[in-house]
């Protein structure tokens, strides 16, 4: 006999946890299927254990920099593989927590690998190759994304990583180039640069971080190459010699080719899909460019089946997964949300400097036609960055000339990351610049740097 649920959510990262946990509110039976670990790979393999790791990296430099600060520290050092094993305890603890909440809410988890046989209907493959079928109504997937790999970057685990292996290494690599500058590419170019590593980072396109503000990949740019990273823009590695002891990369430049000689090559050229052998082609749901597409409210061709997170098409980020899986099943509980926002979602990347922006850019903008504003304050003018030693960076914000409506923030600087929500919860009310500068912000602070950001558009700053 059958398992039956209201609700079966295929995968359990930071979209079908939050999903299931929200059905569960209202009044939903629900039940989990899951292969590996409660959290998914936000949990287990990416967002939380990689701030663990720069967190480390962080205290690390610190303690490298005490004189700055008029401290002494001597003998500094630190034990990798501490390092290593700390980031995976705050994980587990994390996996453990959301394993807290689904008993909390009466969430039943079938462990093994869900695969739709018919609507409304799951087949789970157990780990000793056993089957389990599980109906609900409503059904939906979940099953998030894995490292990307190039042709010419062959992930073998030991000497060509991706992100999961870059988390675990057995110790510190003495040379490590990474392909592609993405956040996730960036922050292990930090860890490992700060651990003491040499490292390269290798983007195909003309700038790191080529999201940003062109203005905010500059700053980076220089932030990284200050700390001793080898940065190649306008580069391509071409082949991976892996035949003697370390790596031989070849890297195509503007000026030719190039050979690096490495330890480990970190393959960190985005994400692709989970959608093989969940069923997708078996019933028929529609498919365009490797993401399943869905309506407004997460609702595949297929009724009764729905998609949310890096499956769909939009930022894959866990924060967009968990809102897409909130509206999604207030939906099938029969609410009225509203449809999500994909213009006002906050990215962050976590390196030092950290960076963290929403909207247009200075050139979208421009290219979209607006008439604009643009502010900038400098954290070398904040009393609050000069005292923690932060000066780095700047806050610009991007305003339209004619309503004053708020297109853009950039920030890149000490814990920007911290700061962002204040831009999307203004631009989610529709505040204007004037009303930003009208708003007292606490002093000192980083975050006042947003207030003289808008006074800089409109000419209105004080400590510039």
């Amino acid at each position: 006999m059958a398992l039956q649920y209201d609700l079966v959510v295929v995968g359990s990262g930071p979209g079908g946890y939050v999903a299931a946990i929200r059905a569960s509110q209202l009044g939903l039976k629900v039940g989990v299927v899951e292969r590996e670990s409660l959290g998914g790979i936000c949990l287990n393999w990416g967002c939380i254990p990689t701030k663990a790791l720069l967190k480390s990296a962080q205290v690390f430099e610190y303690l490298n920099h005490a004189g700055d600060y008029g401290l002494k520290a001597d003998g500094v050092g630190y034990d990798f593989n501490a390092v290593i094993q700390r980031s995976r305890g705050v994980a587990d603890g994390m996996s453990k927590g959301i394993n807290f909440l689904f008993k909390k809410n009466k969430i039943d988890v079938v462990s093994g690998t869900g695969k739709l046989t018919a609507p409304g209907k799951v087949e789970v493959t157990k780990q000793d190759g056993s089957k389990e079928t599980v109906e609900a109504k409503h059904i939906i997937l979940a099953t998030g994304a894995r490292s990307r790999e190039l042709p010419a970057l062959p992930i073998d685990g030991k000497k060509i990583i991706g992100y999961r292996q870059a988390m675990v290494l057995p110790q510190l690599p003495k040379r490590l180039v990474v392909v592609g500058s993405g956040a996730i590419g960036v922050e292990f170019a930090y860890f490992y640069r700060t651990m003491g590593s040499e490292v390269t980072v290798v983007e195909y396109l003309p700038r790191i971080v080529p999201v940003e503000d062109e203005e905010v990949s500059r700053q980076m740019e220089k932030s990284f190459k200050k700390i001793g990273v080898n940065v190649l823009t306008s580069a391509e590695v071409t082949k991976v010699d892996t035949s003697g002891e370390g790596c031989n990369v070849t890297i195509k430049t503007a000026k030719g080719d190039q050979q690096i000689a490495c330890d480990v090559v970190l393959s960190a050229a985005g994400v692709v899909t989970n959608l093989e052998n969940i069923g997708i082609e078996e019933l028929g749901i529609k498919v365009e460019k490797g993401r399943v597409i869905v309506d407004n409210y997460y609702q595949t061709n297929v009724p009764g089946v729905y998609a949310i997170g890096d499956i769909v098409p939009g930022p894959a980020l866990a924060h967009v997964a968990s809102a897409e899986g909130i509206i999604c099943v207030e939906k099938i509980a029969g609410h009225h949300p509203e449809p999500l926002n994909y213009q006002n979602i906050p990215g962050c990347t976590y390196a030092s400097p950290e960076i963290a922006s929403v909207g247009l850019t200075e050139e979208e903008a421009k290219k979209q036609g607006y008439d604009i504003l643009v502010g900038k304050f400098p954290f070398s003018a904040s009393g609050k960055a000069s005292a923690g030693g932060v000066k780095d960076g700047f806050v610009k914000v991007i305003f339209d000339k004619k309503y004053g409506e708020w297109l853009g923030a950039h920030m890149i600087g000490s814990n920007v990351t911290e700061m962002i929500a204040e831009v999307v919860v203004a631009r989610k009310l529709e505040t204007t610049g004037h009303e930003i500068i009208k708003s007292v912000h606490p002093h000192p602070t980083m975050s006042e740097a947003i207030m003289e950001a808008a006074a800089a558009a409109y000419g209105e700053v004080i400590h510039l």
